[in-house]
């Protein structure tokens, strides 16, 4: 698997595991009826902030993450990402290797710390994953996301200083 820039020309092979993570509603607070423009938009970021695939040998696109601070300002010495791996590459670590990928960048950019502010408690893999790695919860806001399914969670709020 390479991790490598992500180009416009990536985004036709983004866009239909994009929409279908989005419109799904389980683990990202983005509006259910995102168009493509704006989702584009809000994933392939300028510098600089970053967007990345995981590529296969064929050249396919198994995930894409993108990276920016979280905050501007006073605040924008702590880093932030997020990932979306196509379902179909589920479970075959392409998550993990774009977040490995994404917290190596924080820190050779001279972040101070990465944080995720909005991940869904029932969202159990991205939890697991994100404790082994070394993120902390930090915090839950009690009722902050509308589950399809199991109505209002919680939404932790994750750390790791770098």
């Amino acid at each position: 698997m390479l991790i490598r820039e992500a180009t416009p020309e990536d985004w036709p092979a983004i866009w239909p595991f994009f929409q279908g993570i989005v419109t799904a509603g389980e683990t990202f607070t983005y509006p259910l009826e995102l168009c493509e423009d704006d989702a584009r938009g809000w994933w392939l970021v300028p510098a600089p902030s970053r967007a990345v695939v995981a590529v296969d040998d064929a050249g396919t696109v198994l995930g894409t993450a993108k990276m920016n601070r979280n905050h501007m300002g006073n605040g924008s010495h702590i880093a932030s990402a997020s990932y979306m791996v196509d379902p179909q590459y589920a479970g075959r670590g392409v998550g993990r290797a774009l977040c490995e990928y994404t917290v190596e960048w924080a820190r050779a950019t001279g972040y101070r710390a990465m944080q995720f502010n909005a991940v869904v408690e029932t969202n159990i893999h991205a939890v697991r994953l994100y404790r082994s790695l070394g993120f902390e919860v930090i915090g839950t806001l009690p009722e902050g996301f509308k589950h399809p399914t199991e109505g209002y969670v919680g939404l932790h709020i994750m750390h790791k200083a770098l």
